[in-house]
């Protein structure tokens, strides 16, 4: 067992949440084979009992930051070509791809990751096809991906727009507009539609491409759109809706133009990376302020730095510069938190401090938000997997 204590929590319970006042309360965690066992006030055990007792020294304990879109281990640091796989670029429908055959969890970003106290992270294919692949939420802290996995397939990446007009001219094969792009996904939509319920009355045989699309016609996981551009935000949300499908609407760097009509569309969005230049015609009004425009209109939010397109280890000083231009102080601790958890289809297991879920939990000597704070402590499945200063 491990024992926190003298810990000012902030739990970002609900149930928690009505208990404390703003809160952060002093009081003890308790944790027993890598769940949360207890939260309360004080919890005193007998120095005979096989725990380990941390005093964190009123120090602010929360759950493990969540990075809820981003290609870590899948586009390697300091490896240039032979560690980017991030996109198969020479089809531009490729569903059966699975973020978990190219997640090196030995790339230091992970051990980035944990030093910033993040310990979840939602990983997949980049957006150069119009159909990428499946994402994975997997635990930052390991050797062997298979090991790591907290949920799979998270997510089936789809992307609009510039990218996958980009990376196909030239090739002389569609996409070349955004009309094709709309019509390839809607093509392969129904394709796998058919499929599925062929399948289902044993009237043709298995198929590893369609067979990828089942969780997401279940409703198990959301499409993930990557869009950024007012036109492409919605065109996605045509062909979610088209199709009956559950979304995620990625990066929506111009959001912020059209936050009441997404509020009333109820998809939640994944903002950023802020932290980057405006490298493409279509980010060009990317802004840290549309985080916060989309969360006042009522949409939930998360954050992304899109690593390595922004480093790893900056998610909780994005979420600080979205609350700096409007994201309020509470929902910036939430789109690391638990929206980002709900956001990636793992609120059951990670994104607050309560009994029963996982003990992913990180230790800041201030709020993380801003840049001198220190992580003094990060907890896996409740292992001290980083440690500094405590």
């Amino acid at each position: 067992m491990l024992l926190l204590k003298n810990a000012a929590i902030r739990s970002m319970s609900d149930t928690i949440r009505g208990q404390y006042k703003e809160d952060i309360f002093e009081g003890s965690i308790l944790i027993k084979n890598g769940k949360i066992l207890e939260v309360s006030p004080v919890i005193e055990l007998p120095d005979s009992a096989d725990c380990i007792k941390i005093d964190v020294n009123h120090h602010l304990v929360m759950p493990g930051l969540i990075e809820a879109h981003c290609h870590m281990g899948i586009t390697e640091e300091k490896k240039g070509q032979e560690g980017d796989d991030c996109n198969e670029t020479v089809h531009p429908v490729t569903p059966m791809l699975r973020a978990i055959d190219a997640i090196n969890s030995m790339d230091a970003a992970f051990a980035d990751a944990v030093r910033a106290g993040i310990t979840s992270a939602n990983i997949g294919p980049g957006s150069a096809n119009v159909v990428g692949g499946q994402f994975a939420v997997v635990k930052t802290s390991g050797r062997r991906i298979d090991d790591l996995i907290l949920k799979f397939p998270s997510a089936m990446k789809v992307a609009f727009g510039e990218n996958p007009k980009v990376n196909y001219a030239g090739m002389n094969t569609s996409p070349v507009t955004r009309m094709a792009i709309a019509g390839m996904l809607r093509n392969e939509l129904v394709n796998a539609r058919d499929y599925l319920e062929k399948y289902s009355r044993n009237e043709t045989d298995y198929n590893l491409h369609y067979e990828a699309w089942r969780p997401v016609f279940e409703k198990k996981i959301p499409l993930k759109a990557h869009v950024h551009r007012v036109d492409d935000i919605f065109t996605a949300i045509r062909i979610a809706r088209e199709f009956g499908l559950n979304m995620t609407l990625d990066h929506c760097s111009e959001g912020h133009l059209i936050a009441e009509e997404l509020a009333k569309e109820g998809f939640p969005a994944i903002v950023g990376p802020d932290l980057a230049s405006r490298n493409k015609i279509e980010v060009q009004n990317v802004a840290f302020k549309t985080a916060g425009i989309l969360a006042n209109a009522g949409v939930t939010v998360a954050v992304t730095t899109d690593h390595p397109v922004s480093l790893i280890q900056s998610l909780p000083m994005c979420v600080g510069l979205s609350v700096k231009h409007g994201l309020s102080l509470e929902e910036g601790f939430r789109a690391m938190t638990v929206n980002a958890a709900a956001i990636c289809g793992v609120s059951e297991r990670i994104g607050s401090i309560e009994p029963g879920k996982d003990a992913d939990i990180a230790v800041f000597d201030g709020n993380p938000m801003e840049v001198f704070t220190n992580t003094l402590m990060t907890i896996i499945d409740g292992e001290i997997v980083y440690r500094d200063g405590i």
